[in-house]
């Protein structure tokens, strides 16, 4: 296979000039040469992984029911072991999420689910996954500094604003803790009790960062955050939609922050005693800094708040490819233009890589999978219709995949999934050494999506059904549902559903529209009818962490369905074959069904939504 470089230059990674012993110089050489190792031979590497991950799982029930019998040679997994879903190992989690401690997926025992911001049947997927595991992820973190300080150097020389949140836990009939992956490194000792590094020095109390409560670790970090504001050298999120939310809450509470700097005494609003401790140590009385924040934020423009507030920041540290694209106008409207940094790919099932190239602009991030961090495989996607089929037959090793081809990610991983279909589509951007990288295009199957909620076109369907159904009840048959389609809207924060109504008059008491003729209750009513219906992710995000705002219909004119399809077939689309599509993002598109609107109903409640163990199967 040729070997392709997508980065400035082949001796891109070189580590720094040799440095003293024991001074962060040295490390960082010596995390460049692991990057330089790892990705010179990656098929190697990885028969190695496969063999490790095989060998110590022998013993599982589940490579036993695949006929593996102490095998560990790549051919002998190729041969047996199927591809698979999460709905195929949904009864063997469940057996494990019941209480059953016996060797399923993993010889090792399963310390913990990791809660997917995917779903099944409606519910977060549970990843399985063990101690170790927490191990090879701080690994993966400890990388991303040293490539960034080749292109930013000096960073140690200041502190890190990046908003950082846990999100609630439970607990399953067997006991095992079930979280979001994110909540389970913050609430791990590796991040807990971390020994100080500069590189990691946060202005955040990690107090405030374990906080449950949605408010109180926003305004703790935020007042935090102002007080130390000339430290600050990069300021983030995981999500972008994370930093403008925090962006938001600013333009929501400076009033309050700025009266608490002036006066060194952090409001009762927060109430958490080990969160009012930390701030305690940094919140000073500071009238100079409490008339700065008010004169910043009194004056009604938000153009380029971050880097007015916080002068020093170089960059924004905030995943900005996938769903996360659409915010990136926003971010560069409140940041004055600051670079944004994608450091890393990473999901619960596994972490699998890191960007060498940093501070390239956001549709040129890529990232280079580290074949020590599981076993990788690839479905090439369909050129014509956009899917990956699931024939084992066609799966590709991470080291024979090809440049400019688009495939679906499979991953084995040492907490006990085996060819296991993660749902990210990639394309293959380039190589560094052999590694390929690999430029995330989409997720399989996502429709709608405003943080980590995923929301697909099934799950879409039944909801309108369902506040359909409760349209023509509440209506006496008056008006129908015609068409609909969605758009994930982003100009607020937090971003919202969209969802386009086309309604049909079908009484004669309904002769003045149907528009007309449904109350605005009843249009809200079916507002909260679908968010009830959405999946649970979707639920807590409304709820729990605020990160989506209420669910809007807005319905448009009589017709309107029908522009759309003139305009789409105008741009070359075939008469016989176009289908309304049920998510817009083309601006075109999405400003014609706006000029339509006749009406615009908002969720009057947040829907149903408490943490709760997930209920045994017996």
């Amino acid at each position: 296979m040729a070997v392709m470089t997508d980065m400035p230059a082949a001796t891109a990674l070189r580590a720094p000039a040799p440095a003293p012993a024991g001074c962060d110089g040295q490390k960082d050489a010596e995390k460049l040469r692991f990057i330089e190792e790892m990705t010179s031979d990656v098929d190697a590497v990885q028969e190695r992984v496969l063999a490790e991950i095989l060998a110590r799982n022998a013993g599982t029930e589940y490579l036993a029911r695949c006929g593996l019998a102490g095998a560990t040679d790549r051919a002998a997994f190729r041969a047996k072991v199927p591809v698979v879903t999460y709905e195929d190992l949904q009864p063997d989690i469940q057996r494990i999420a019941n209480g059953d401690r016996s060797p399923i997926l993993s010889a090792h025992p399963i310390s913990e689910f990791l809660t997917s911001s995917g779903t099944s049947a409606g519910e977060r997927k549970l990843m399985p996954t063990i101690k170790e595991e927490l191990d090879r992820r701080q690994l993966l973190y400890s990388l991303l500094m040293p490539v960034m300080n080749l292109y930013l150097p000096g960073l140690d020389k200041g502190k890190a604003l990046y908003f950082l949140f846990v999100k609630s836990e439970t607990t399953t009939p067997g006991g095992l803790t079930a979280r979001p992956v994110l909540t389970s490194y913050y609430k791990s000792e590796h991040f807990k009790n971390r020994p100080f590094d500069p590189y990691h020095d946060y202005t955040s109390p990690t107090a405030a960062i374990l906080c449950a409560d949605a408010f109180q670790s926003m305004y703790a970090q935020m007042v935090c955050g102002l007080c130390q504001r000339h430290d600050v050298l990069r300021v983030g999120a995981v999500f972008a939609s994370g930093l403008l939310r925090a962006i938001r809450f600013l333009q929501l509470h400076w009033e309050q922050l700025a009266d608490d700097i002036e006066s060194g005494s952090l409001t009762p609003r927060v109430a958490d005693p080990s969160v009012r401790d930390a701030v305690a140590r940094v919140l000073r009385g500071d009238p100079e800094l409490a008339r700065f924040v008010r004169a910043e934020c009194s004056r009604g423009d938000w153009a380029g708040i971050v880097t007015r507030v916080w002068p020093n920041t170089r960059y924004l540290d905030v995943i900005v490819t996938g769903a996360m694209q659409q915010y990136i106008p926003t971010l560069e409207y409140y940041s004055g233009g600051l670079p944004m940094a994608c450091t890393m790919y990473a999901s619960s099932e596994c972490y699998f890589g890191l960007n060498l190239r940093p501070m390239c602009r956001p549709s040129e991030v890529c990232y280079t999978i580290m074949p020590n961090m599981g076993y990788f495989e690839f479905l090439p996607v369909d050129e014509a219709s956009g899917v990956a089929p699931g024939d084992a037959a066609q799966l590709v090793d991470l080291a024979r995949v090809e440049a400019g081809r688009e495939y679906e990610l499979v991953i084995t991983t040492y907490a006990g999934l085996y060819r296991y279909r993660v749902g990210d589509i990639l394309r293959v951007a380039g190589f560094h050494n052999a590694a390929p990288q690999f430029r995330f295009v989409r997720r399989k199957n996502v429709l709608l999506s405003i943080e980590s909620d995923k929301t697909d076109e099934a799950e879409l369907q039944r909801a309108v059904d369902r506040a359909s159904a409760l349209l023509r009840a509440r209506c006496g048959g008056g008006a129908a549902v015609v068409e609909y389609t969605s758009h994930a809207c982003t100009r607020s924060i937090p971003g919202h559903y969209v969802i386009y109504w086309e309604l049909l008059a079908t009484t004669k008491a309904s002769k003045q529209g149907a528009a007309q003729a449904v109350a605005g209750d009843v249009l809200e009513r079916c507002c909260l009818e679908m968010e009830e219906a959405l999946n649970s992710v979707y639920r807590q995000s409304r709820v729990a962490d605020g990160s989506i705002g209420p669910l809007e219909i807005r319905v448009v004119r009589s017709g309107t369905f029908e522009e759309l399809m003139d305009y789409a077939i105008s741009r070359g689309a075939s008469i016989n074959q176009y289908k309304v599509p049920r998510c817009v993002s083309f601006p075109p598109i999405v400003e014609l069904l706006d000029s339509r609107v006749v009406s615009r109903h908002f969720s009057p409640a947040p829907p149903h939504w408490a943490p709760a163990a997930r209920p045994s199967s017996d």
